[in-house]
């Protein structure tokens, strides 16, 4: 490895384990160290894990420590960036803790932090299926709906942190809303994240409508998805439904920051270009005409990757 070369250090924080990952300036992600969370420790213990993973993986791989020009973390939780305070994180158990100053102290190199959607953005556009589109909009579709926006290659984090927040769009009609986790009704993540799917296909199955779905007993997202490419009616109406109000959030962020890409990631876009297809014909549905030209809805390539790299990449894109 060339001494003289600068590099990046990702880390991606969940509730049960952490992935540290080096980058080059180009987005390549050199190489990676994942060990347990330890939550259980509280913050204190947690960031000295993360010190000794950092390091670990440095030395590890042979490189000096005057190269690595900045490191990065995608927390989940809301967060200060402009200050590095985590100020809630419900996966953790954290409220008002100053990641970036403890880490700072502990490793001696400029510290920036992130929410996890925004970074798993940010590594899509930094060398993922984004790379090269300056303007772009990633969606992660999981246990929530999250999401980040690429501006003219500038992370939108918004005042208060809160840019990005695509779930929580109020897209669903007042007479089909149910409450979100946040509070609010109508939100995209109650009828397009696996949380969102899981609920629709178990009231299908309560209403007594005739579908396979009511032959299992912990119905996943997979399921339903799986249900609705064998034809299962129910299961098909279900899908169409996140579909539906995915291309209209698209359509309506079209008209806001017009992006010239849409990423669709986490476990939920696994089913590919089934799910994809419609979203994108639900888009064009919605989208006005200059709004939608030249618009390409691709998936996500970095998988589980995505995090450390954009994590990183806080440094290139700051």
């Amino acid at each position: 490895m060339d001494k003289s070369e600068k590099l990046y250090v990702g880390i991606d924080l969940g509730g049960t384990s952490v992935k540290v990952g080096l980058c080059n300036r180009h987005g390549e992600l050199l190489a990676v160290y994942e060990g347990p969370t330890e939550a259980e420790k509280r913050a204190e213990g947690v960031l000295q894990n993360i010190e000794l993973y950092v390091r670990e993986l440095v030395g590890r791989e042979g490189c000096d420590w005057e190269q690595i020009a900045g490191i990065g973390a995608g927390i989940p939780g809301f967060l200060d960036m402009e200050t590095g305070v985590v100020k809630a994180s419900p996966n953790l158990g954290w409220k008002d803790v100053p990641v970036k100053a403890i880490l700072e102290e502990r490793l001696g190199k400029e510290v920036r932090i992130d929410n996890d959607a925004n970074v798993a953005a940010l590594g899509e556009v930094w060398s993922g299926a984004a790379a090269g589109i300056p303007n772009a909009v990633c969606y992660t579709l999981g246990t929530g709906v999250g999401g980040g926006i690429i501006i003219k290659n500038v992370l939108c984090q918004g005042y208060s942190g809160m840019g990005g927040e695509i779930g929580h769009l109020g897209v669903v009609p007042a007479e089909e809303a149910i409450t979100c986790g946040c509070g609010q009704k109508g939100c995209l993540e109650t009828v397009s994240s696996a949380t969102g799917i899981i609920y629709m296909a178990k009231e299908a199955v309560i209403r007594g409508e005739k579908t396979s779905l009511a032959h299992i007993r912990e119905i996943t997202a997979k399921d339903v998805l799986d249900a609705a490419k064998a034809g299962d009616q129910a299961a098909v109406r279900i899908v169409d439904r996140a579909a539906d109000y995915l291309g209209k959030s698209m359509a309506l962020l079209s008209v806001v920051v017009n992006p010239q890409r849409f990423v669709i990631g986490g476990g939920v876009a696994k089913a590919g270009s089934f799910l994809l297809d419609q979203i994108d014909h639900h888009f064009r549905k919605y989208a006005l005409e200059n709004a939608k030209a030249n618009v390409d809805i691709v998936p996500a390539i970095l998988g589980n990757n995505a995090g450390v790299v954009g994590a990183a990449g806080l440094h290139v894109f700051g």
